[in-house]
């Protein structure tokens, strides 16, 4: 029999939050490539997370996010100013909730809730709070307690460090199928939020369930 699931475990960026509502922000500083540069942005933000991981130098999330906006717009061809910098870095600590969430998050009460993210402690705390969800969460964890990035094991591990929950009963949620992939290696019970229709990567591990958006997730627990 399986076991219920009496935690469950967030990432923050992509799926609680979205990323791309910086656009609105990069628009004010390079108008007409807001979008071209929030897309690029992104891209360089998670790789630098893996390359910084694998040669074993960790910078905070912080740091990376800035060094991948200089990266991206010097891609780009925009010149960055020490303002625009500071600008669009500080839109990170106010990103915009999915609609869904807040309710979606309210309709889970009664299992203990986590965010597990890359994101620093600084980070964490003022997009949560910015956002209004601060009172939805028992803890927030930061990759930062170990300097490396997901999809290592050791991050998974944190969570349930942390939240004194058994591995089997904790259920892990991403929009990110690279760290659903992470999250169902170490052994979580997976949700994949797949709000754009993308393909999954061929990596060997498949969610518990595909979700298109995060009020599904109440159901998703009821059905296993």
């Amino acid at each position: 029999m399986t076991a219920p699931v009496r935690a469950l475990v967030f990432d923050a960026y992509g799926t609680l939050f979205d990323v791309h509502s910086v656009v609105a922000e990069c628009e004010r500083h390079f108008r007409g490539r807001g979008a071209e540069l929030s897309r690029q942005w992104r891209v360089t933000q998670l790789e630098y997370t893996w390359l910084r991981s694998l040669m074993g130098r960790y910078e905070d999330f912080e740091r990376v996010t800035a060094g991948a906006l200089a990266h991206a717009c010097a891609t780009l061809k925009l010149p960055l100013s020490d303002a625009a910098t500071a600008a669009l870095t500080d839109s990170y600590l106010h990103l915009a909730p999915y609609p869904e969430v807040p309710d979606a998050l309210r309709s889970l009460r009664g299992l203990k809730r986590a965010i597990l993210s890359n994101g620093s402690p600084r980070m964490l705390e003022a997009v949560v709070r910015n956002a209004g969800l601060s009172e939805m969460f028992d803890a927030l964890l930061s990759v930062d307690t170990l300097k490396t990035y997901k999809p290592h094991p050791s991050v998974y591990r944190l969570a349930v460090d942390r939240l004194g929950v058994p591995l089997e009963e904790i259920g892990f949620v991403s929009s990110n199928f690279w760290d659903v992939s992470g999250a169902t290696s170490f052994g979580f019970r997976t949700f994949w939020i797949n709000r754009a229709g993308n393909v999954p990567d061929p990596l060997g591990f498949q969610p518990a369930a595909v979700l298109t958006g995060l009020d599904q997730l109440a159901g998703a627990l009821a059905a296993i």
